[in-house]
């Protein structure tokens, strides 16, 4: 039995929606014969293309490979000095994408949120499913974080934070239980399965400390691949993503 037939669109919609231009422009793309699929020069913006994850290795804009069509997922190696939002000042993590994919549809957005003096580990996708998925409360995805220290830890802080009873300061609800991995005296990984704003600065503050430097390295099972740069991103895929729920 022949498997479902791939979802559908048309060309200039599609490529409008991937940041390409309007579908005038794509229009025009298409009249100077610079969009080919499997090897044959399209020539109706019309026509209808399929949707498929391989069609970046199918279609060509301009002799380069399409951008990836919706769901997309990446992860990045977030660098300092960097911010996770359209809204704040400086320069957002958007800004180290291809220009165009600020104007995808559906928009990209992070998977939370890592404030501009903390690095590593972070998501960023159109799949809005995904990112509810993983952000839950109920889903309860553990988030490490290696943290350096401005004082030395004294010994308790593993028990404190493993409580369960920890109260942020402002804060009337307490801490769901965290582990704390002590690295030598000012360095521990911590692991914590909320996101509460600026919650491992805050967890630290309220045991008498001050973090220093702050980078995340595991999302579940997913860690930060050793290979990939402060700066750097790529596709993630579909087996890593699995990975973020174990």
């Amino acid at each position: 039995m022949s498997g479902a037939r791939p979802p559908m669109a048309r060309l200039d919609r599609l490529l409008a929606n991937l940041g390409y231009g309007s579908r005038r422009e794509v229009a025009d793309l298409v009249r100077h014969r610079q969009v080919v699929l499997d090897g044959v020069v399209l020539k109706d913006a019309g026509a209808k293309v399929p949707v498929v994850p391989d069609l970046p290795a199918r279609m060509t804009v301009a002799d380069r490979p399409v951008d990836p069509p919706a769901p997309l997922t990446l992860i990045m190696h977030k660098p300092l000095e960097v911010v996770c939002s359209h809204k704040e000042p400086g320069r957002s993590v958007y800004e180290l994408l291809p220009r165009r994919w600020q104007a995808r549809m559906p928009g990209l957005s992070t998977i939370g949120r890592l404030d501009k003096d903390t690095t590593g580990l972070l998501l960023i996708t159109d799949d809005g499913a995904l990112l509810h998925r993983v952000i839950s409360p109920k889903s309860h995805v553990a988030k490490r974080y290696r943290a350096t220290l401005d004082r030395p830890l004294e010994g308790w802080e593993a028990e404190t934070f493993a409580g369960g009873r920890l109260l942020l300061d402002g804060e009337t609800d307490p801490l769901a239980p965290a582990v704390l991995e002590p690295l030598g005296p000012r360095e521990a990984f911590l692991t914590i399965t909320e996101g509460r704003y600026h919650q491992v600065r805050r967890m630290f503050a309220a045991v008498g400390n001050h973090v220093t430097g702050l980078h995340r390295d595991r999302i579940g099972g997913l860690s930060l691949p050793e290979d990939l740069a402060p700066g750097e991103w790529r596709r993630l895929a579909s087996e890593e993503q699995a990975t973020l729920f174990l």
